[in-house]
Parts: structure tokens; sequence; C-alpha cells
């Protein structure tokens, strides 16, 4: 299949803003997605940006039964490990379901290992449900393990009025 894989941009945030809410609907969790498009435009593009991002674009002649051309993304971080140093964290990767199995998530996910090795980094991180089989299965191909059932970690997150609380030290 004919497709590119670039940086996002600015004018991509309505795109990135449609494919989470589609990403969050196949996750069961839309009702979760709270960031707005312009809540991407200003973090994701300011001077001092909290994420990056990829696009995975096909031809006019190629888009979906929609209209859209840009059919899959990827958002990602720079973080630290404190045993491995320099690290990536992949937060979405997401590609439309026609536009699935064709290479599109596999160039995406190695836009994302180019760009953290580029940058020094040793590993690259990111989540997927327990239920997602296809999805488990396909990081596994890549070489990916599961933190989780070989290292016992959990993913643990703090928010809302608790971490509120939490910052005023009242837990």
């Amino acid at each position: 299949m004919d497709f590119t894989i670039r940086a996002a941009t600015l004018e991509d945030c309505k795109d990135i803003s449609r494919m989470i809410l589609e990403l969050a609907e196949f996750e069961k969790v839309s009702d979760h997605v709270k960031i707005t498009q312009r809540d991407l435009e200003q973090d994701g593009f300011s001077k001092n940006p909290f994420f990056h991002g990829i696009i995975a674009e096909v031809p006019e002649h190629l888009k979906s039964r929609e209209g859209h051309t840009k059919v899959g993304y990827s958002l990602y971080f720079y973080m630290y490990s404190s045993w491995k140093g320099r690290a990536v964290y992949m937060e979405d990767l997401y590609v439309m379901p026609e536009f699935r199995g064709k290479g599109i998530g596999k160039a995406l996910m190695a836009k994302v290992s180019q760009l953290g090795l580029a940058a020094g980094c040793t590993q690259l991180n990111f989540t997927v449900l327990d239920w997602n089989k296809s999805s488990l299965d396909f990081y596994l191909k890549q070489g990916c393990w599961d933190v989780t059932s070989e290292l016992g970690y959990h993913c643990m997150r703090c928010e809302g009025e608790a971490l509120q609380h939490l910052a005023q030290g009242e837990l």
C-alpha cells in the first residue's frame, strides 16, 4: 500500500483529535477523552511541547470511506529511566481499521523507534490493553516483551481530586 510517515504539524491536530476519539471508542473508554483539538495544538506545538507526533497519510485516491487521507498516528515523548537512561514513550499507536494489516502500524512504530535511537534512547515503552490480543501479538512479533508479566510492574495513576490532595500533602 502506498503511504507516507511524516512529522505531525499544527494543521494535523484536527485529524489527530478525530483519531484519538476513534482509538478511545475501540478501547471502550471514549468517555475518558477530555482533550480538545486546541489542547493538542497548544501542548504539541508550543515552544516546549509536551509530546511529539507522526502521521501516516495515504494519497487522495486511497482515502478512507469517510474521505480521510490521514489514516494513522503516533504520539510519543521522551522520558528517563533511572536504570537505563534515555527512553521514548509511545503514548498512542493507531491505524484506522480499514487500513490495518498493510504495514502502517509497523512503519509508525519503526519511526518512533528511529527517532528514539537518534535521540540516544535505549528503550521504547508503551502500554497495551490486556484484552487486545491482536495488538499484544503484533508487539511481541516486533521483539517487545511484557514488563508486567516479566517484572511484575503495574502502571499506576493519580488524577483529579486525589492528585490535588496529594500535592497539598493531605493524603
